[in-house]
């Protein structure tokens, strides 16, 4: 469903290109929830908004991006706008800055059908409401503005919009932020819930490993700008191979377990108009050794998991 190759995203700034998105290659197949983590900054959001072309003002200088075998840079004006929201949605990080706060609920999402298909006004309110239905938001809510549902609501209100035309590909950028932990579990069981019934190829955004324990079949981890590892789950999760993607678990408490002393990751990451030669976090990895500031490692396969370290050889 989606294959990236080389990718390559840049930002102008006052003191020269930034490279937010730096040499990505990514498959994910139909069907399969792909988990993208690390901190902020490390460019997820950037890799996420390049399978819809919304890197404005960002531009794509290396590389290709192809969802369903369709080549989204050459997409230009109504096809690349018929190819979003029917073969590509996305859910995104705040709401409230999503929804029109004059419009209901209602009104916002027949708009998006009737501007995408032929379908009356009446047979898109009755597709809105099963939808509604389908979330857990009772249909009458469907005539409320944003202001007058919770945060939770507001974030399930977008996840139907989002499926209003059944995309292949929904894309969820931090579907959860500033959610309490109890309604946390709503919106991603709903999510869940959806990708299986209609079996559609998820990619979802994430500071939190925890949450992606739960929602993906495989976990890419970013880190300034690259793809640091990549494997199933339950491997990654269980057996980390990259040191930040240990050190990402570390910094995750696990309730239930006695008092777990929480580490941070010291350090800050790298400045990318200007990044280090070499390995990226080597200024903050715990096991750093001199080639790892020479040399930057390549991502290759070690049988379960793909990943970009040295230290896999030195131990080897």
């Amino acid at each position: 469903m989606v294959e990236i190759k080389g990718l390559v995203v840049s930002y102008p700034t006052p003191r020269g290109e930034l490279h937010a998105v730096d040499g990505v290659n990514l498959t994910v197949l139909k069907g399969e929830t792909l988990g993208v983590v690390g901190e902020s900054g490390c460019g997820k959001t950037t890799l996420a908004l390049s399978l819809l072309g919304m890197n404005a003002p960002g531009r794509i200088i290396e590389g290709s991006v192809k969802v369903d075998s369709v080549d989204v840079q050459k997409l230009r004006g109504e096809a690349l706008r018929h190819y979003r929201w029917e073969k590509a949605a996305m859910v995104f990080q705040s709401a409230m800055n999503a929804l029109d706060p004059v419009m209901t609920i209602e009104s916002q999402i027949v708009e998006t059908m009737v501007q995408h298909k032929k379908i009356s006004k009446n047979e898109a309110r009755e597709r809105v409401h099963e939808l509604l239905k389908l979330v857990n938001i009772d249909p009458n809510r469907a005539h409320s503005f944003p202001h007058e549902l919770s945060g939770g609501m507001r974030q399930r209100v977008i996840i139907v919009l989002a499926l209003c035309l059944s995309p292949s590909l929904l894309i969820a950028d931090e579907p959860t932020t500033a959610l309490d932990v109890v309604v946390q579990a709503g919106v991603l069981r709903t999510l869940k819930d959806l990708q299986k019934q209609f079996n559609i190829t998820t990619v979802i955004i994430s500071h939190d490993v925890s949450i992606m324990s739960e929602m993906s079949d495989k976990i890419a981890v970013m880190y300034a700008g690259k793809i640091v590892e990549i494997g199933p789950t339950k491997t990654l999760i269980e057996h980390p191979q990259h040191p930040y993607t240990e050190a990402l678990l570390n910094a995750v408490p696990v309730i239930g377990t006695g008092q777990v002393k929480v580490k941070g990751i010291s350090g800050s990451p790298p400045d990318l108009v200007s990044p280090p030669v070499g390995c990226r976090f080597a200024p903050r990895c715990p096991y750093v050794f001199h080639k790892c500031e020479l040399e930057e490692p390549p991502l290759v396969s070690n049988g379960t998991d793909d990943v970009a370290c040295w230290l896999r050889e030195k131990k080897a």
